[in-house]
């Protein structure tokens, strides 16, 4: 395998990594609040905000490692 190839594995996997940590932090964060709000229903209103705040924060952590990916792609080119 030359470098190139080598390159696009290693922005591949630092995506993959982003995507799959990403997922699972989503997962946990709308676990966590789905199940509060079921033991407790009029904490709803007080839950959801910091839930969607959690997501948001995850997801531009994905955004991140995907930024990070498109950059090594473009150091081999």
């Amino acid at each position: 395998m030359d470098v190139n190839s080598w390159v696009v594995l290693s922005a591949a996997l630092t995506f993959a990594a982003a995507v799959l940590g990403g997922t699972f932090a989503q997962g946990k964060a709308a676990s966590v609040a789905l199940e509060g709000i079921a033991r407790n229903p009029a904490a709803a209103e007080k839950l959801q905000t910091p839930m969607i705040l959690a997501l948001a924060l995850v997801e531009s952590l994905v955004l991140f490692g995907f930024g990070i990916a498109f950059l090594i792609l473009q150091k081999s080119a």
